[in-house]
């Protein structure tokens, strides 16, 4: 009896590849991973990864393009709301919280920043997604300034409150820390 060869998925395949490259980024950075264990994660060859994506940088810009198409905070409801800057106080509070998982997104770019190649891929990432998208909803001057500073505050409360566990932001009321924030991001999202 002669066995039926599997019926290849391109589509599968490369999904596998995507998510066990994202789980491996986020768990070691760019630099701490290697191809050969994102295709052992994903069940295939290391050829096979090379063949779908090329690079293990262009495999990186795929993974954060995807987590960046998938917002938490800046998605088109919060940025149309007419309460912005309160909506993303609270869910900067929340998703930062003691017993929140830090986002896979933010654990990439944390684990890589010390690589020159994976800092270059994420500011590309950066600037073409999340930058993009708040500086095109702000109105006013110095959009781009604005959004990126509101981007640097985020990702600062996301070291500084779920990484090293700063006291005074881990232990704190988040109501507090709400009300602390909103008044900042409503300055920075006010027409200049």
């Amino acid at each position: 009896m002669t066995e039926t060869p599997r019926r290849r998925d391109a589509a599968a395949t490369r999904a596998a590849i995507l998510a066990s490259a994202r789980r491996c980024f986020a768990r070691s950075g760019y630099d701490g991973v290697g191809v050969r264990e994102i295709a052992e994660g994903a069940g295939v060859t290391a050829m096979m990864v090379n063949r779908y994506f090329g690079s293990k940088e262009r495999l990186l810009g795929e993974v954060i393009a995807g987590i960046m198409a998938e917002p938490t905070i800046l998605t088109r409801a919060n940025l149309e709301s007419p309460d912005f800057a309160a909506r993303i106080a609270a869910l900067l509070v929340d998703i930062t919280g003691a017993d929140a998982t830090p986002l896979d997104g933010f654990l990439i770019m944390l684990r890589s920043a010390s690589s020159d190649q994976a800092a270059v891929i994420a500011r590309e990432q950066i600037e073409a997604h999340y930058h993009r998208l708040l500086s095109e909803a702000l109105p006013g001057d110095l959009a781009p300034q604005r959004a990126a500073i509101v981007l640097a505050i985020v990702s600062g409360i996301q070291v500084m409150r779920q990484v090293v566990a700063l006291s005074a932001l881990s232990d704190a009321d988040p109501d507090q820390l709400k009300a602390l924030l909103e008044p900042l991001f409503r300055q920075l999202l006010a027409p200049v």
